[in-house]
């Protein structure tokens, strides 16, 4: 199952542990969680702010989605988690109920912020409760690494992951790295996905400069031998890449 954060309650969870007060109609502090976001009435941030005075928060996202609709955290991830068609409306109910308490309490609109939809809405709840700034963590990452000097005399760049398909589009590693080839070094630099599955719309990546997807499974085999042969299967396709590269 995907959907590493298993919850979608807009960070509030988080938040409260910072210190966020977080009140229902009546005027009663509670912690809300995915099926109570709908009874969040007021919203508090005066302690987290206090207590977070002078520190700068930097939420790395891998997606680009936004808080709510159709590509927003419930509709897109709430499946991945285990909620229903019901559940979905209700999740995604709530955290358009919250994002718009948020504009009126603390005057922030996070409903439409690319990657406000990470983690549940983690990423939006961050921005808004924390004054946090969101940024794709490919970036962040990259250019710690200094990428646009390491790149500068390769011949090939190979990167992976788990399942690629089109919701790759939405911030993930490999589209991410092919961004930055294209801005650095154009089309004239090969870029190259091994992943352990390739999913639907693959198609899509190779418009934003990815040259080949490839599949390191070597043989029909379960999930749990698929894991314990990544290694090696990882290893080998790496192997077959550079040697038809080369020829």
């Amino acid at each position: 199952m995907r959907g590493g954060s298993a919850t979608t309650d807009l960070g509030c969870g988080a938040a409260a542990a910072l210190g966020v007060r977080f009140c229902d109609r009546e005027g009663e502090p509670f912690v809300p969680v995915g099926a109570t976001l709908k009874n969040v009435a007021t919203v508090d941030t005066s302690r987290a702010r206090e207590l977070l005075d002078g520190v700068e928060l930097t939420v790395m996202c891998d997606i680009d989605n936004p808080l709510t609709g159709e590509h927003g955290a419930a509709c897109v991830f709430g499946p991945q988690k285990g909620a229903d068609d019901k559940t979905v409306h209700e999740l995604d109910a709530g955290l358009a109920h919250v994002a718009g308490i948020i504009r009126s309490d603390l005057g922030i609109d996070v409903e439409h912020t690319p990657g406000a939809g990470a983690a549940g809405g983690l990423a939006g709840g961050l921005m808004a409760f924390c004054e946090a700034s969101i940024r794709p963590g490919i970036d962040v990452l990259l250019d710690a690494a200094g990428f646009p000097a390491v790149i500068n005399d390769a011949d090939l760049v190979i990167t992976g992951e788990g399942q690629i398909d089109g919701q790759s589009l939405a911030g993930k590693v490999p589209v991410g790295v092919a961004r930055w080839v294209q801005r650095h070094r154009g089309g004239e630099l090969p870029v190259v996905v091994l992943a352990g599955a390739i999913g639907p719309d693959v198609e899509e990546v190779y418009r934003e400069g990815i040259r080949a997807v490839f599949p390191i499974g070597r043989g029909p085999e379960t999930l749990a031998d698929a894991i314990a042969h990544t290694a090696f299967n990882l290893e080998a396709a790496a192997r077959d890449v550079v040697r038809l590269w080369s020829a």
